[in-house]
């Protein structure tokens, strides 16, 4: 059985949640053997696996379908699903409408970006039986738009507008929150203030659990390196190496060889030479 909610939960302070990011069937799967906690189909897909520069344009239907793939690959892990870019800000009753495909599609449930000003969307999710992930800090889909890409609660007055839309996600339901380019400390600080587990990426090691984009670990997305994703392997470099072998092969002729082809019967051979002829 998948982990749950209450799995989620109760794993706050007791143990480290590892979150990683998958969009597709095959990654799912090896993902979920490796014994992760939770899969997070993040809307980050949108540039490693379609190759937008950003989050924003990635659509419903876009988050549907990569959702639909990993769920089918998972059997352990519980399964997250980013709901993209004005898929939830326009009503109530569209982030409801949106975020029940989302479930409908497999997930286990649903990741908002935004904090106070989302109270009430979340809340009204929650009421309805979807589990909600919160998402403050730096949000992909919105702080770029006013702040570029920046480290997080670096002052007083910034902290303390984060713990204040981390205690209003927590009140409004929502089973955890993401904290993205967060400074350490104030993670440290908010994880502790709170009830429900945060899950780090790029916000230093006190949070209860963290979360990296599986390109990035396995080297696989060369366009951006973020400083806080450690790469485990340099995939990359080898898979292009491997293709290029492949290339090479084809063209001096040494592939397909004799063990990867296939023989018709001697005597059939014969007969079809003879028909031939």
């Amino acid at each position: 059985m998948p982990k749950s909610v209450k799995d989620i939960l109760a794993m706050k302070g007791v143990k480290k949640i590892s979150v990683i990011t998958a969009y597709d069937f095959t990654t799912a799967q090896l993902c979920d053997k490796a014994g992760v906690d939770a899969i997070l189909v993040g809307d980050s897909g949108g540039m490693v696996m379609l190759g937008y520069e950003n989050t924003i344009p990635v659509t419903m239907e876009q988050m549907c379908f990569f959702t639909e793939a990993v769920s089918r690959g998972r059997k352990n892990a519980m399964v997250i699903a980013d709901m993209p870019f004005m898929s939830y800000q326009a009503s109530k009753s569209q982030a409801i409408e949106n975020a029940g495909k989302l479930i409908k599609a497999g997930a286990d449930a649903v990741k908002l970006e935004g904090g106070i000003e989302i109270k009430e969307t979340v809340k009204a999710i929650v009421e309805i039986g979807i589990p909600v992930m919160g998402h403050i800090g730096f949000q992909p889909q919105t702080t770029t738009l006013q702040e570029g890409y920046k480290v997080q609660a670096k002052t007083k007055d910034a902290a303390l507008n984060l713990l204040h839309n981390a205690k209003a996600l927590e009140e409004a339901g929502a089973f955890s929150i993401v904290f993205e380019m967060v400074t350490k400390e104030v993670s440290k600080i908010i994880t502790e203030s709170i009830c429900i587990p945060t899950i780090g990426i790029g916000s230093g090691p006190d949070c209860d659990g963290q979360v990296l984009v599986v390109h990035d670990v396995l080297g696989l997305y060369e366009k951006i390196k973020p400083k806080f994703a450690k790469r485990y392997l340099d995939l990359a470099a080898d898979i292009v190496k491997a293709i290029t072998s492949y290339r090479n092969d084809v063209v001096s002729g040494k592939f397909p060889s004799q063990e990867h082809s296939f023989s018709i019967e001697k005597s059939e051979l014969e007969r079809l030479k003879k028909e031939i002829a």
